[in-house]
């Protein structure tokens, strides 16, 4: 097949995707495994060193409900590209200070800018892969956890090999910096500056909220995975390295069920039963890491990244089904991940509340199970009729019902 401008084009936008996915999550997941050092550095608790994951995650929740306003202010082109660089400055800040205070404002930095990006996608998806929108969020769900396994994985390794933690965090600044060249110099054609629709449509409407209130909780466990499932199993005699090695290994079945829910989703409409089987995958997995955790921890470890992989994507598609003109799908997607990541940032923060009120992780394991039975129950009211069954002048709206 010749090289044409146009093949150039949807070839350059899968690049982009796969680039800006997988800056996303480092910020989160390299502190896991490092987090024993980090403690004795900077004399952090467990509840205060929570926060290094949990303020990104407030970041992601209050910068995508003003996302509309600022695709509107700076567009798609310079939006990705402020968010990029303010993911590169926080790096290179962990790289050099290590106070407590310091790893803390860093945190908002980066959070920020991951937030920003997080607002723009959905919509950009949207636009860009109009007729694979599943694939398209399956693939981009799929590089930003395979972004967090990566850092997992190779940010002990960092640290080890230049004899400081703070290695294993900076590190990261190298891709973010490599997405943003890739951002400026391939050919993509994001959307300009565009008008907005006051989010007050979604502040007063029972759909939206139900929507970002699911999103929220299906995916909170990812949160508490990254911050302390390498703490877990430090306390249960793992290596800082053994420790991160499990969660990149939970992420490799993340990057499964992002690629594999969504193609299978691709070919219907009603979401409900692969987000069932996603969630009962989650709620077996945490069983296991609670009552079991020594006796089978890949398995169980599997099982949960495999549901909580799933359940990104396909709640995201979920949220894009409502709307059909991709700047409302965008505009309804940011709101969606705007309230549901203020949810996540609470996960870590109760699970290290948790474990200092219990001294173990096991009772947080437990509340996330309790959450991801309640979600499955609550799967069952979104019946595709519910938002498709509209006459055509109304046909893109969420429905309250």
């Amino acid at each position: 097949m010749p090289v044409t401008e146009s093949n150039l084009r949807r070839l350059g936008a899968w690049a982009l995707l796969i680039a800006l996915g997988l800056n996303l999550r480092p910020l989160l997941s390299s502190i896991s495994p490092l987090l024993m050092d980090i403690r004795d550095a900077t004399g952090m608790s467990f509840k205060s060193s929570a926060w290094l994951t949990g303020l990104p995650v407030v970041c992601m929740g209050l910068v995508a409900l003003f996302g509309i306003r600022l695709e509107a202010r700076l567009g798609q082109r310079r939006g990705v590209a402020l968010g990029l660089a303010m993911i590169l400055l926080a790096c290179a800040a962990r790289l050099l200070f290590s106070q407590a205070n310091a790893l803390l404002t860093t945190a908002l930095l980066g959070g920020a800018g991951v937030a920003l990006i997080q607002a723009l996608v959905p919509g950009l998806i949207k636009q860009q892969f109009q007729q694979r929108v599943a694939l398209a969020m399956g693939v981009y769900s799929a590089s930003l956890m395979g972004g967090g396994g990566l850092a997992a994985l190779f940010s002990p390794w960092v640290a080890n090999h230049f004899g400081q933690w703070q290695a294993g965090l900076g590190v990261w600044l190298i891709p973010a910096a490599l997405a943003l060249l890739l951002w400026w110099r391939l050919p993509f054609s994001a959307r300009p500056k565009v008008s907005t629709r006051s989010p007050d449509a979604f502040w007063h409407n029972r759909r939206a909220w139900l929507l970002a209130l699911y999103f929220g909780l299906v995916n909170c466990g990812y949160m508490s995975m990254v911050a302390w499932l390498p703490a877990y199993y430090l306390q249960l005699g793992w290596s800082a390295t053994q420790s991160g090695t499990l969660l990149a290994f939970m992420t490799i079945f993340q990057v499964i069920a992002a690629l594999l829910m969504p193609a299978l989703a691709q070919r219907q409409t009603d979401r409900r039963l692969l987000l069932a089987i996603s969630l009962s995958a989650q709620a077996i997995g945490f069983a296991g890491l609670a009552l079991w955790p020594l006796q089978a921890p890949q398995l169980w470890v599997a099982l949960i990244g495999f549901g909580l992989g799933a359940c990104f994507a396909l709640s995201l598609i979920l949220t894009l089904d409502h709307r059909r003109d991709p700047q409302q799908a965008g505009q309804l997607a940011a709101f969606v991940q705007g309230i549901g990541f203020l949810i996540n940032a609470l996960s870590p923060w109760m699970s290290g509340w948790l474990r200092e009120l219990t001294g173990s992780f096991v009772s947080a394991w437990w509340v996330l199970i309790i959450t991801v039975l309640t979600m499955l129950i609550l799967t069952r009211r979104f019946s595709p009729g519910s938002y498709r069954e509209a006459p055509p002048a109304t046909a893109c709206a969420v429905h309250a019902g």
